[in-house]
């Protein structure tokens, strides 16, 4: 097989691979890119919708975008960023949630985020779910958003990796996808494109890597695989990693799905706004109206709810979705809904789910999942960041510092 020796091989092609073998390419590191799927991205996954509007099916904002080092490749390759607000920092409209009651749902969310905030200050790492009020009206809707942001219900998230998260507020899109950024960013780099890796022998002197297109021989890895593959054990290692696994399992990948909608009459909602499907149960679809003014509804399912409709098939979520808007709008409103596109990322093999949380306990995880082996191994990916975890630019961040380990070691034993 072609580049079948190299020195350092690159496991994983979404935004923590790219930007490790972009890196060490522009440090004249003989490196290859491996991914399991026929592109590059990972979880960053844009497609061309037969209207001809690109649809980020997994990330698609910016975050932190004032920091965000995507940011600063869009501007570098002349691609176009939008700069609009998001819905979650505008009016939410008020059919079937009056402006009374957003207030007094806001008011009951940050009074949740700041228990929240001061129990991570404790010792015990406790789950989310325990800092809300019993009895709260507003819990549900409550649990929803932390779905939202997590992936994961509040029963099963660690407060003190969740307090953990930073971010700046600052929200930018791109007109092309999030997902066609990073996969133009990696085209020139060396790669082998649906080639899964099952094993990473690391007993001999050289590093084996064995994919379904034969095996590499390298004397360093950076693996990027999501937490989810890791735990999974759908990579072997020989020896085994036992702890690199147990962290793993701590940061399981929640779930957000999406669902893209073709809406006829767009025209009659302000362009960039949002409403919940129900706001008195746990587990309802956030609807994102017209973005970037296109005729479109971008639907979001996460946690327990898009396992659920996981379950259920692609026509699940549709069904769902119309459920809710009908209970909005009426009856006569599914006519003027068709699918467009979803994606399950819990049924992606190569994915196993959306974005990484730590369980009540597991806090700890991400620094022992991104800490190298032997200095031949390094880790990296969203679920390896501190601070940035969840985000494409937490897995440059941790791309490039894996990247910055090797470079460092080179001509070292």
């Amino acid at each position: 097989m072609p580049n079948s020796d190299v020195e350092v091989v690159v496991v994983g092609g979404g935004a923590a691979g790219v930007a490790a073998a972009k890196h060490l390419r522009r440090a004249s590191v003989n490196c290859l890119l491996v991914e399991a799927r026929p592109r590059l991205g990972g979880r960053a996954y844009t497609i061309t919708d037969p209207s001809g509007f690109t649809l980020d099916l997994g990330c698609g904002w910016l975050h932190s975008a004032d920091r965000n080092p995507w940011v600063r490749v869009a501007e570098e390759e002349g691609v176009a960023l939008d700069k609009t607000l998001p819905p979650w920092q505008r009016r939410t409209l008020e059919t079937g949630f009056p402006r009374v009651e957003q207030n007094d749902f806001q008011e009951a969310m940050a009074k949740f985020f700041a228990r929240l905030e001061h129990a991570a200050q404790g010792d015990k790492d406790v789950a989310a779910a325990t800092l809300l009020e019993p009895g709260n009206r507003w819990n549900g809707l409550i649990n929803s958003v932390g779905t939202y942001i997590s992936g994961g219900d509040l029963d099963r998230l660690s407060v003190k990796d969740f307090d953990r998260y930073e971010d700046s507020g600052v929200n930018y899109r791109v007109f092309k996808g999030y997902g066609a950024l990073i996969a133009d960013y990696g085209a020139d780099i060396p790669q082998m494109r649906d080639c899964p890796v099952r094993k990473i022998d690391h007993r001999g002197q050289r590093l084996r890597i064995e994919t379904d297109k034969g095996v590499i021989t390298a004397d360093r890895a950076i693996v990027t695989v999501p937490s989810a593959v890791l735990a999974a054990e759908a990579i072997t290692f020989a020896p085994a990693l036992a702890d690199k696994i147990a962290a793993a399992r701590g940061l399981p990948l929640g779930l957000a799905d999406k669902l893209f909608l073709s809406l006829e009459g767009a025209e009659e909602f302000e362009k960039e706004t949002r409403l919940f499907g129900r706001t008195d149960r746990n587990g309802t679809g956030g609807y994102h109206l017209r973005p970037f003014g296109r005729p479109l509804i971008e639907a979001y399912f996460a946690g327990g709810l898009a396992a659920e409709l996981e379950a259920g098939g692609d026509s699940a979520f549709f069904d769902y979705a119309v459920s809710e808007l009908v209970g909005l709008f009426g009856s006569d409103f599914s006519r003027r809904l068709k699918p467009v596109q979803t994606h399950r990322w819990a049924n992606d093999p190569y994915a196993l789910g959306s974005y990484s949380f730590a369980l009540p306990g597991f806090a700890d995880c991400r620094q022992i999942l991104a800490a190298p082996v032997d200095n031949r191994l390094f880790f990296a990916g969203e679920a390896c960041s501190a601070h940035d975890f969840s985000t494409a630019h937490g897995g440059y961040f941790t791309g490039v510092a894996a990247a910055e380990q090797v470079i460092g070691l080179r001509g070292k034993s």
